[in-house]
């Protein structure tokens, strides 16, 4: 069975809903996740399964919905994709935590930087389903306004570094 992690948007930090994570972890037990782990309590959630991603995201999101009475957003990405998206930030010298990665479901669209504001030096870079920020005083106080950010979930870069090698883990284990 493959190893896939969903990223759930708006869970736990506004928006959605609050869900705690063994909420969540049963959740996707009961829909045939298998080996479902969680990180954080953000939105992250491991499983095995032998649907495809868009087909387990599909299912996750329809569980959500009912569960929650509105559907968080569902984004799923396995091992090898995470360890790319780490490695390849065009943002190197970056801080883990000063550094985002926003995640879409689709690929960004081509004028996703048109209505970009970013008063406070952000640098925001395009790479299909993903958009990287950096920003250079921290998040928290960020001005930044990008439309094209409102249907993804954010991650910080060692949080996708760690559900990387949490995923990886899981693949060598072989369930």
């Amino acid at each position: 069975m493959a190893v896939h992690v969903a990223l759930l948007r708006a869970i736990n930090v506004g928006g959605t809903g609050k869900l705690a994570m063994a909420d969540l972890r049963a959740l996707c037990e009961e829909i045939g996740f298998g080996d479902v782990k969680t990180y954080i309590q953000s939105g992250n959630v491991l499983f095995r399964s032998d649907l495809p991603a868009l087909d387990a995201a599909a299912r996750l999101e329809a569980a959500l919905r009912e569960k929650l009475g509105k559907a968080p957003g569902v984004m799923i990405r396995d091992a090898g994709q995470l360890h790319s998206i780490a490695q390849n930030s065009p943002f190197p010298d970056a801080k883990g935590n000063f550094l985002h990665v926003v995640f879409l479901a689709n690929a960004a669209p081509a004028n996703a930087l048109d209505a970009l504001v970013a008063p406070d030096g952000e640098e925001v870079h395009v790479a299909g389903h993903e958009i990287y920020i950096h920003f250079p005083n921290g998040a928290g106080q960020s001005k930044l306004k990008l439309p094209a950010l409102r249907t993804g979930t954010a991650r910080n870069l060692n949080t996708v570094r760690k559900l990387a090698e949490l995923a990886k883990a899981m693949e060598d284990d072989k369930g």
